[in-house]
């Protein structure tokens, strides 16, 4: 297990919120490498999934059902793809995986502005068009299952006892803070401005994708991830040592098995003895946040139609963008202020009360639609996805073994894929029964469909309160606070 983030010496308030981002400006510049490309893939990736939909709704041809589950395809596949290469990482080495990782998402980007490019209309299933939006999908699919893994494996490699938390954090931030800029792609997209349209957008976007390929290479070179690695392992022996770490280290693990060594039936026992998910606990924890994570699929899969439609003939229905987008701009300001406060917390209590903040906003959304009830609904589930999302991937990096931490954070998205595939196989539905394109907004029915989806939400911290005694009670030996 990674060594986690040791206890901090007490001090004034304000001593512990600074010296996390203290600690993180002075980490390794490999460390900067990889949050300068994930900043910008935030971009990029959020700005193309807020349009998709659309993209096949428009530039497709395809109804709101088809275009989500198209849009799912995206979504579950990326998930599924870190359930089989997220060990790629650490097979190959983090600037090798991140470098292929960029430059499938770049080919699979260009293929997919470059149907509407070559005069292919909108004709449905099975179209030229649609089917270069799929291989275009595939090649992304393929790509950022090596990528994100490959990232969270490089901030555990990269950082020191106490600059880890911070390091996962601040990932996830800049991450977000890319992911509000699309915010201002109206300005691409509308005909009052540049009129550049949703697939001239996929344009730019496409050329961001080169840019982030370009200064991996050459901020993260092979001489700075190799210098980073030695100093990071360095830090870490000298905190183990500090701590009588040594103990731990020099432990052997009892027998498990009796079956001759090297046979298959060995090697298979000791692949499910050892997987996570044969972790009961663990695999409830991670299972049960299914039901608040469809918020998060919701994202792109519903908020920017229900924008668009409910809030059509405003200045926020015609420039939806804004308000769909506005979620990853709070992240990137809250998740470093809100894990600064919180680092030390139990894990367990941060995600019973963080879900339950998250979802319960949902409610908001069915009192009606209003500017009001909108950015009240974006600024307090955004407050809870800040309490529990980076502490849970920073728990799920963290449990793995040493040299196998993208495989577990690989393993940990599992249940993200199930949520993807689930999702956008009632979202559609919902849209075209309780949100349908071109009807009048006082005929809409969107106070049920988010009282429907608000229900679902809750349903994670309700599991989660259920089992603070079974799964709660041994959660900070478990996770070595």
């Amino acid at each position: 297990m990674a060594a986690g983030t040791p206890d901090a010496p007490k001090g004034p308030w304000w001593q512990e919120i600074t010296q996390p981002f203290v600690d993180l400006v002075r980490a390794p510049r490999a460390l900067w490498g990889i949050n300068l490309s994930y900043f910008l893939e935030g971009l990029v990736y959020f700005g193309m999934l807020g349009y998709l939909a659309m993209f096949f709704n428009e530039s497709v041809g395809l109804d709101d059902r088809a275009a989500g589950i198209n849009v799912g395809v995206l979504t579950f596949g990326i998930t599924f793809s870190m359930f089989l290469f997220g060990g790629l990482a650490d097979k190959w080495g983090v600037r090798t995986a991140i470098l292929l990782a960029l430059l499938l998402m770049l080919v699979g980007r260009a293929v997919i502005a470059l149907g509407p490019a070559l005069g292919f209309g909108p004709e449905g299933l099975g179209s030229p068009v649609h089917l270069m939006a799929l291989v275009g999908i595939l090649l992304i699919v393929l790509g950022y299952g090596m990528y994100q893994p490959a990232a969270y494996a490089g901030v555990r490699k990269f950082t020191t006892p106490q600059t880890a938390s911070m390091g996962f954090a601040m990932l996830y931030a800049l991450m977000n803070l890319g992911g509000w800029l699309p915010s201002f792609a109206f300005l691409l997209r509308d005909k009052q401005y540049l009129g550049l349209g949703i697939p001239g957008v996929y344009w730019v976007y496409t050329a961001l994708t080169a840019a982030g390929l370009l200064a991996t290479f050459l901020v993260l070179t092979r001489k700075v991830e190799r210098d980073a690695l030695a100093k990071a392992e360095a830090a870490q022996k000298a905190a183990a040592a500090a701590s009588n770490g040594k103990e731990a280290a020099n432990a052997v693990p009892a027998p498990t098995a009796t079956i001759p060594a090297g046979s298959l039936a060995t090697r298979a026992w000791q692949w499910l003895r050892n997987h996570p998910l044969a972790d009961a606990k663990f695999s409830f924890f991670v299972f049960c946040l299914i039901p608040v994570q469809t918020l998060f699929a919701h994202n792109w899969l519903t908020l920017p139609m229900y924008v668009n439609r409910a809030y059509q003939g405003t200045w926020i229905g015609q420039n939806f963008e804004v308000a769909t987008n506005f979620n990853p701009l709070l992240i990137f300001i809250l998740v470093p202020v809100v894990t600064a406060l919180t680092w030390r917390r139990n894990v367990y209590s941060m995600m019973v009360l963080g879900t339950a903040v998250m979802a319960l906003p949902t409610f908001l959304l069915a009192l009606g639609p209003s500017p009001l009830t909108l950015f009240g609904f974006l600024i307090l589930m955004t407050i809870g996805e800040a309490m529990w999302q980076p502490r849970f991937l920073q728990y799920a990096a963290e449990i793995a073994p040493e040299g196998r931490t993208g495989a577990y954070m690989g393993v940990a998205q599992f249940p993200w894929f199930l949520t993807k595939v689930i999702t956008p196989l009632f979202s559609g539905y919902f849209l075209e029964r309780y949100c349908p394109a071109g009807t009048p907004p006082e005929l809409l029915n969107t106070e049920t469909m988010w009282l429907i989806y608000g229900l679902i939400a809750c349903s994670s911290t309700v599991m989660l309160l259920l089992a603070r005694n079974w799964v709660g009670r041994d959660f900070k030996t478990r996770h070595g606070e």
